[in-house]
């Protein structure tokens, strides 16, 4: 039986092999993985796409945990697809995610996934993307990304995910300079964790300081007002509400049409970076302006892969 045929019937197994086909640097790995992606590219699609991110010591790992065991309560399937910096001396990961999610890696609805950043800035790895494929295919509902955690250059991940949720601080000295962050203007809704114990006051003074700081930013395009919340994950406080959000942007941006539309325009923003990468920035641009990406764009909604696409030069 082939590899695309057990990730469909949901083999945990395949669908690890799966991911590490598609890392695979070799280029009879990287044809064999286009292959998987075409066989699953159908199957893929009907999920709720979560992309998390805060700075280390936030607590993003806790928070999953707890979030992910809810969403299995209320007869979710999730995947976490957990992203570690790449260490630029020694060019590896720790990889530890697993270990820090030990109650939701044991859980049999449940798949974690820790990849290597490579040293790709935005917080998400190359191949993030085809990950999620796989992972749709594989039967998931629910998937969650947790970017490496380095601050406010990971926007990246906004262009990969359904909804975007960025995890805060109180007490950390940037409430105020929160507002210069560009990386709060993408977030669909903003969340204080570690909101317990003597935090609890400065966490609801700090969701003060960021609804205030919201107001100052230009409505987003698709008509959501960003919220802003406060939860516990390490006492399980404030979860549920946040659940609710999320199901609440969902059903709006399915009824509007958006979630349809926002994924084409992803689709057609890694089309760009893709042959911007693979053909440089030069031949970019002159694909560009005679109008050979419009017409890449316009094969790709047709259903052809980015890999075909690049292949045809």
């Amino acid at each position: 039986m082939s590899l695309a045929k057990d990730i469909i019937k949901g083999n945990r197994v395949a669908l690890g092999k799966g991911i590490t086909l598609l890392e695979s640097t070799l280029n009879k790995d990287q044809e064999k993985a286009q292959d998987l992606i075409l066989e699953c590219l159908p199957y893929s699609g009907n999920s709720i796409r979560i992309g998390i991110t805060g700075v280390p010591g936030v607590g993003k790992s806790t928070f999953i945990e707890t979030f992910g065991k809810l969403l299995i309560n209320e007869g979710k399937q999730v995947a976490v697809l957990a992203i570690d910096p790449t260490s630029q001396k020694s060019h590896g990961s720790i990889l530890g995610d697993k270990s820090r999610m030990h109650q939701l890696s044991a859980n049999k609805n449940a798949f974690i996934r820790p990849s290597p950043s490579g040293g790709i800035l935005g917080g998400v790895t190359h191949k993030t993307r085809e990950s999620i494929i796989l992972c749709e295919a594989a039967g998931f509902d629910i998937i969650l990304i947790e970017t490496v955690g380095v601050g406010q250059s990971e926007t990246t991940v906004s262009h990969l995910v359904d909804f975007f949720l960025l995890l805060m601080l109180a007490g950390a000295g940037d409430e105020l300079q929160g507002i210069k962050r560009g990386i709060m203007e993408l977030a669909d809704t903003l969340i204080i964790n570690k909101s317990d114990g003597d935090n609890l006051q400065k966490a609801k003074n700090a969701a003060l300081e960021y609804k205030r700081a919201l107001h100052l930013f230009q409505p987003m395009e698709n008509g959501w007002i960003p919220k802003v919340n406060t939860c516990s994950a390490l006492e399980n406080t404030g979860i549920k509400e946040i659940y609710k959000t999320i199901n609440t942007f969902d059903k709006q941006m399915t009824a509007s049409g958006w979630k349809i539309q926002n994924r084409e325009k992803q689709n057609t923003y890694w089309l760009h970076q893709r042959v911007k990468e693979e053909l440089g920035t030069k031949k970019y641009k002159n694909l560009l302006s005679n109008g050979q990406v419009k017409i890449l764009e316009k094969e790709l909604k047709k259903g052809r892969t980015i890999y075909q696409l690049l292949n045809s030069f």
